[in-house]
């Protein structure tokens, strides 16, 4: 069996920007799945979901992102009915409750990063990848399996600089572990990045789970939630029943992770 990461990220990665309240934190969240299973029930039943409710077609796919759902923009404006609203949001809930995955989280306040290490200020980006990859090598260890990494594509800059961070991290491994264990577990010392116009079903995942992973990070670590009911406290409620990462039974350090 072969496992991939598929990571999606919130928030900005410039340390520079810490300052601002509302750039103050990154947060990398990887959703983990058997490649098969990929292939035989994700990425069919994802099919068949957009192609119910938007009418999504092979030779012009329909991707499903968070925050276009969200605001109800076009593909998704059918959504503006309540009852076709609900119905949806009601399927896409029952399949991240079924679908077979495993989630890591990996958050980093930038503003006390640069506060508590004001000479050495290593990259957030690469701290976070550092520290995701490491928990996915422990899942892959637990699983006796191999796997690899994905991101989607965010343009060739910012590409590349998540390229040479990845390249970076398995040929001098991290602070924790060597590189001769990290290519043990990972089976490619480059990391695979796709357009979103590739529909990729575990990216789509990713991007729908990455914000409510979030906001559990907000309120189990930094105290930080509000009282208002979202469709994402109802993710939220899955992660933390069965989909988060645990080791010895524990989310905390493993299946999430708060930086530094």
């Amino acid at each position: 069996m072969k496992y991939r990461l598929y990571v999606d990220e919130v928030g900005n990665p410039d340390l520079n920007s810490s300052a601002d309240e509302n750039h103050r934190f990154l947060c990398l969240t990887g959703v983990i799945f058997e490649l098969n299973y990929v292939s035989e029930v994700l990425s069919p039943e994802l099919e068949s979901l957009k192609v119910k409710y938007f009418g999504s077609h092979p030779d012009d796919p329909i991707i499903l992102h968070r925050k276009e759902i969200l605001y109800k923009k076009p593909p998704f404006a059918v959504l503006s009915n309540p009852e076709t609203e609900r119905k949806f949001n009601m399927e896409l809930l029952m399949k991240l409750k079924q679908w077979k995955y495993s989630v890591i989280t990996v958050i980093i306040d930038k503003r006390e990063h640069a506060e508590k290490y004001s000479t050495w200020r290593y990259d957030p980006y690469h701290y976070c990848q550092e520290v995701l990859i490491e928990r996915f090598r422990l899942f892959l260890n637990i699983k006796k399996s191999k796997g690899d990494v994905m991101y989607e594509s965010r343009g060739g800059k910012e590409d590349m600089r998540l390229k040479r961070s990845f390249r970076n991290i398995m040929e001098s491994g991290t602070h924790n572990i060597n590189s001769e264990d990290l290519q043990l577990h990972l089976t490619s010392l480059e990391l695979k990045v796709k357009s979103k116009q590739s529909n990729i079903a575990g990216l789509q995942v990713a991007d729908l789970i990455a914000h409510p992973a979030r906001r559990w990070c907000f309120k189990n670590f930094f105290d930080r939630y509000d009282l208002k009911s979202t469709f994402g406290d109802k993710v939220i409620e899955i992660l933390e029943k069965e989909k988060f990462f645990r080791y010895n039974g524990e989310i905390r350090s493993y299946g999430a992770k708060k930086l530094p």
